[in-house]
């Protein structure tokens, strides 16, 4: 049979406008097995993982479980965990670290504000380098863990990035997938080299184009939106750009996008069904996921 990652890259799916929607990332360090809903489907307390689901709805907050690359046994005893808190905002993205024994804390955390960019005195900041979370649930689909596993372990065997192994970023067909914080870029059909290249540009606050999904802080019309512009200009530094607003239009969006430098665009933007159908998951029925097509890009008056 054949995977879904296959079929995907076979009919030449595009990525642009298919990362996941989150301005803020809230990870939590969980090793051991995690099943196909991981916040409530692993060795974390399953009423912890549903109070933090439900804390983020609505918040543009993302909750997810992650671990090290290697072996996951968990030995059922209490331990410090890593907390990850990102924000992914062009005009104030930052990382921020905690360790803690019990989740539950987490729990007391105000979300609307994080959602919005403001940590509180939550953690400490991060000031390493750019953080590289690879998808591997191979519960959720077996692509994950078949194509992102031998990437995460070859990422962490460089010893130049600090990387995690994370529950799910959406989009199986894409795997490997890689989130790269704190900018928030999401990659697709990635290998070693060129996810090393990605790592190596955020380290300069640059963005590699080339097998990027999107910013998780736009919606995806806004996410192709931005790589289009990119691409038309060349731009690569990760804050140069910024989503103004997505308007409804009859065929799609409209997505005003604005540069620090005050140049100003409008990029229509087109919903698209991507045919012929094809699985969006390994074992899921035959599908047609919805496209992000930019159909026309104009220069428009600033502010």
């Amino acid at each position: 049979m054949i995977t879904c990652t296959k079929a995907s890259a076979v009919l030449g799916e595009a990525l642009a406008g298919t990362a996941a929607v989150a301005r803020t990332w809230l990870l939590l360090e969980q090793p051991g097995p995690w099943g196909a809903k991981a916040l409530r489907s692993s060795r974390l307390d399953p009423v912890v993982g549903r109070e933090l689901e439900r804390l983020a709805e609505g918040t543009g907050v993302r909750v997810a479980l992650i671990r090290r690359p290697g072996p996951h046994a968990d030995r059922h005893r209490p331990s410090r965990r890593r907390v990850l808190l990102a924000h992914t905002s062009p005009d104030n993205p930052w990382v921020r670290t905690a360790d803690l024994t019990d989740p539950a804390e987490l729990t007391a955390l105000d979300f609307a504000a994080l959602g919005s960019g403001s940590p509180g005195d939550f953690g400490a900041p991060h000031r390493g380098a750019p953080i590289a979370l690879v998808c591997t649930n191979g519960r959720r689909d077996r692509c994950c863990a078949v194509h992102g596993r031998p990437l995460a372990d070859e990422l962490a065997a460089s010893g130049d990035h600090e990387v995690w192994e994370i529950t799910h970023l959406g989009g199986h067909r894409f795997a490997p997938t890689m989130l790269v914080l704190p900018h928030g870029y999401t990659y697709g059909r990635l290998d070693g080299h060129h996810a090393k290249d990605i790592l190596e540009s955020a380290r300069a606050g640059r963005v590699v184009v080339t097998g990027c999904r999107g910013r998780s802080a736009w919606d995806r019309p806004g996410q192709a939106a931005e790589l289009a512009i990119r691409e038309l200009t060349g731009e690569a530094r990760a804050d140069a750009l910024t989503v103004a607003r997505t308007d409804p239009a009859p065929d799609g969006w409209t997505v005003r996008l604005a540069h620090l430098d005050g140049r100003v665009w409008q990029v229509a933007v087109a919903r698209l069904p991507a045919l012929p159908p094809r699985p969006e998951s390994c074992g899921a029925p035959l599908g047609t996921p919805e496209q992000m097509a930019v159909t026309g890009i104009e220069q428009a008056e600033g502010h």
